[in-house]
């Protein structure tokens, strides 16, 4: 592998079919971002050992897929088997996957003792401290999940919803129902005959300061917030 080509995988049957493909565009394919697998491969061959140079019988590829056409059975390697990634792809992706794992801790959980988040920075140093392996694939939430785990004994933390009864006048009730939604789940909703907007809104606890900023924002400081019972 180097920074011209990379390698994608699959195992089927106990046999290897392997891929050669342009790095960024392989793993732009694998994410959606592009659609046409001409542009990825950087040739229309299927092999067994593509360092090796070594190809994959026809007899054998139809046995596997069905087909023998190299890009259908490259677009099946690509989507279903295991890309190689660059060293530079793999810690981008990594450290993107783990500031998305340290904002959703700190949006979906609380200090037990104080029922406030935790700062970021507090719960990225106590990740440092777990050496927990992050996967640029695996799930956001999975990952999280078990860090959440892993944490609780050296960082407090609790997972909890809550649920606030909100109103909006009638001058901002428009603008804001959009922000409000992007917070939580709107369990019960009404507009009233002045144009105000009433609703029960559901949200991690770790929401609940930064939604009452926003909300003070979007309404220039009209807008009440109050934890349900």
């Amino acid at each position: 592998m180097n920074d011209k080509y990379t390698v994608a995988r699959m195992i089927k049957d106990n046999e290897h079919f392997e891929v050669l493909v342009k790095p960024q565009k392989a793993l732009d394919y694998r994410m959606e971002k592009l659609a046409a697998i001409s542009e990825v491969l950087v040739t229309e061959t299927i092999f067994s050992d593509a360092n090796k140079g070594t190809k994959i019988s026809e007899e054998n590829l139809r046995k596997a897929f069905g087909i023998t056409d190299p890009l259908k059975i490259a677009e099946i390697i690509l989507k279903k088997g295991t890309l190689q990634l660059t060293t530079d792809q793999r810690r981008k992706m990594t450290e993107e996957k783990r500031k998305q794992i340290i904002d959703f801790i700190a949006r979906q959980c609380v200090d037990p003792k104080t029922n406030l988040p935790h700062p970021p920075s507090r719960i990225e140093n106590a990740m440092e401290k777990i050496h927990y392996p992050i996967d640029p694939f695996k799930s956001l939430e999975e990952q999280a999940r078990d860090i959440i785990k892993l944490l609780r004994p050296i960082l407090p933390l609790k997972m909890e919803q809550i649920s606030l009864g909100v109103r909006i006048p009638a001058e901002h009730a428009a603008r804001a129902y959009g922000t409000v939604k992007g917070f939580g789940t709107i369990k019960r909703e009404e507009w009233r005959a002045d144009g105000s907007w009433f609703g029960v809104l559901e949200m991690p606890a770790g929401l609940y300061a930064p939604f009452l900023e926003k909300l003070g924002d979007v309404t220039k400081g009209t807008g009440e917030a109050k934890i349900a019972s």
